[in-house]
C-alpha cells in the first residue's frame, strides 16, 4: 500500500511540474489549443469569447558588482515564455477558438520581437558604471510601446477573427524580428 501512495505522489508531482513548465519561444513551437491549461478555458456552450495569454518578458540576473561592471551582453538574462497553466481561451466555436489561437500566436511573437528589442536598449545604454539599476527606465520604455501595439491589434483585429488583417500584422513582426538577430536569447552581439 505504502508503494501505491509513493507512486500515485510521484505521478502528481510530475503533472503537476508538467503544468508549470513554461514553453520558451524558440521560432519554431507554434501554439497549439492544448496549450492553454486554466481551468477557465472553454470551448462552445457560452456565447462570448476572450484571449488571456500569460505570454511575456522576464528579466533576472544575479551576479557580483565585478561580473555587472564587464557584463555588457544581457541577451541570456531576458526571456520570453507563455505559461500554459495561467493561459485561458473562451471561444463559441472551433472557429473562433482557432482565431484566438492565432492571435496568442501573434502575441507570442510580439513579445519576442519586444524581448529582442529590450536586450539591444540594454546593450546599448549599459555602460561599465551603470548602475544596477539601469534598466528599470529601459524596460518600463519597451513595455509601454510593446502594450501599444498589442492593443492595438488586438482592436484591429477583432482579437483575430479578421484573419487578413491578422496576418498583416504578424508578418510585420516577423520581417521586423529579422532586424534584431543579433539580440536572440543565445546571439552574442557584434562590436561595434
Amino acid at each position: 500500500m505504502r508503494n501505491v501512495f509513493i507512486i500515485f505522489c510521484l505521478l502528481f508531482v510530475v503533472e503537476y511540474v508538467n503544468c508549470q513548465n513554461p514553453i520558451h519561444w524558440d521560432g519554431k513551437y507554434l501554439l497549439k489549443l492544448s496549450d492553454f491549461k486554466s481551468s477557465a478555458t472553454q470551448i462552445g456552450d457560452v456565447s462570448i469569447y476572450s484571449l488571456y495569454t500569460s505570454s511575456g518578458i522576464d528579466f533576472l540576473f544575479q551576479m557580483t558588482n565585478a561580473e555587472f561592471m564587464f557584463t555588457k551582453n544581457f541577451n541570456s538574462k531576458v526571456g520570453c515564455s507563455f505559461q500554459p497553466s495561467s493561459s485561458a481561451l473562451v471561444a463559441p466555436d472551433t472557429a473562433t477558438a482557432l482565431d484566438l489561437l492565432n492571435f496568442a500566436r501573434y502575441q507570442f511573437d510580439l513579445s519576442e520581437l519586444y524581448a529582442r528589442k529590450f536586450r539591444k536598449k540594454l546593450y546599448e545604454e549599459k555602460g561599465a558604471f551603470s548602475n544596477a539599476n539601469f534598466f528599470r527606465p529601459v524596460y518600463d520604455s519597451v513595455m509601454k510601446d510593446f502594450t501599444e501595439r498589442n492593443t492595438k491589434a488586438s482592436k484591429e483585429t477583432d482579437l483575430g477573427r479578421n484573419g487578413v488583417k491578422l496576418k498583416e500584422l504578424h508578418s510585420e513582426v516577423l520581417n521586423e524580428m529579422q532586424g534584431y538577430a543579433d539580440f536572440c536569447k543565445s546571439c552574442k552581439p557584434q562590436k561595434r
